[in-house]
């Protein structure tokens, strides 16, 4: 993630809602190969050199940066080398995890594109806690996950624990956010015709199709996945302004499509405890009873609603903590 580095010295977590440019960032995995023993042995992978990478590519400029002389795109390893790497504490909604600095290579990249500076922030073996009513009790089962369409990709998890149902990485409240085409579709009809709501502005890592009735997933407590893969939905996704970013020129966009969280306004504070704010998809954790092996979800999987909760969910409280991100210098 990444994080501002204020006049002081302190640092500011940076999310799309304040900070919208961040939408002109593009990302592309290439993944190390790996053969897929639920797939026929079939190797995946598409990194020439063994290794796995992302590739961000700051997309409104196909010439280097005009001050700094940085290209437009920058290679970073999916697994870094950390051991000279500084470590700083970081807070993100209330949680609080230590993060590796990535140092001046990647700091400096990112800082001349967005014009201030700014920490590039890798995790690495540390997490987060989920907190609240997003730290089901009782789910005490070991999982190792994988997500593919053509590629299997790891699944986040904290390694050494037996519950890895309760940590996060950098994501936001949960490590999955599942919505319904149906609803996507419902918001498209709330805008002008021929301009379609983009999927991609609710952030889902996964989208479900064939729901009967719009915002029918307010209910769903947990889904099974291709071969019995468990999901539970624990909260729902109250949205913020974020929703209404133009991801073409990086601000709030100037049509109707910048009304998108208004519109919602008008009939999706359905949460009691966000009552200010429309709820939009639901956040939810895998989990594997223990012992239960490898878990791959694919795109084209059927998927069962499992279970059903008779009233929606309520967006727990938090413990405050007087903990705040380490300044940077």
């Amino acid at each position: 993630m990444l994080l501002k580095v204020k006049p002081d010295g302190q640092l500011q977590n940076m999310h799309i809602d304040k900070f919208p440019q961040l939408s002109l960032f593009l990302t592309d995995i290439e993944f190390p190969a790996s053969t897929d023993q639920t797939n026929g042995g079939k190797v995946n992978g598409n990194a020439k050199d063994g290794k796995g990478w992302i590739t961000v590519t700051y997309k409104n400029s196909s010439s280097p940066h005009p001050e700094s002389g940085v290209g437009n795109t920058l290679r970073i390893p999916l697994e870094p080398v950390t051991s000279n790497l500084k470590q700083f504490e970081v807070m993100m909604h209330r949680s609080p995890t230590t993060a590796y600095d990535m140092g001046v290579e990647y700091n400096s990249w990112f800082s001349a594109w967005l014009g201030f500076k700014v920490v590039f922030a890798y995790i690495g073996e540390h997490r987060r806690l989920a907190l609240g009513n997003f730290a089901s009790p009782g789910m005490n089962g070991g999982w190792m996950s994988t997500i593919s369409s053509m590629i299997p990709v790891p699944i986040p998890g904290l390694a050494g624990t037996k519950d890895a149902s309760k940590v996060l990485t950098f994501a936001d409240m949960a490590p999955y956010l599942v919505v319904s085409q149906t609803s996507v579709d419902d918001v498209s009809s709330r805008l002008p015709p021929g301009e379609p709501m983009d999927v991609t502005k609710f952030r889902p890592n996964i989208v479900l199709a064939g729901a009967r009735t719009a915002f029918e997933e307010d209910y769903w407590a947990e889904l099974i996945i291709g071969e019995g893969v468990k999901v539970q939905l624990r909260n729902n996704c109250v949205r913020c302004v974020s929703v209404n970013v133009d991801f073409d020129t990086g601000a709030p966009h100037k049509g109707e499509a910048g009304t998108v969280l208004k519109k919602l306004m008008k009939d999706r504070r359905v949460d009691k405890g966000a009552k200010y704010s429309p709820v939009f998809g639901r956040y939810g954790f895998l989990h594997r009873e223990e012992g239960g092996g490898e878990a791959v979800i694919r795109v084209g999987d059927a998927v069962k609603v499992s279970k059903v909760n008779a009233e929606r969910t309520t967006l727990g409280e938090f413990p405050v903590y007087s903990y705040k991100n380490s300044g940077y210098s």
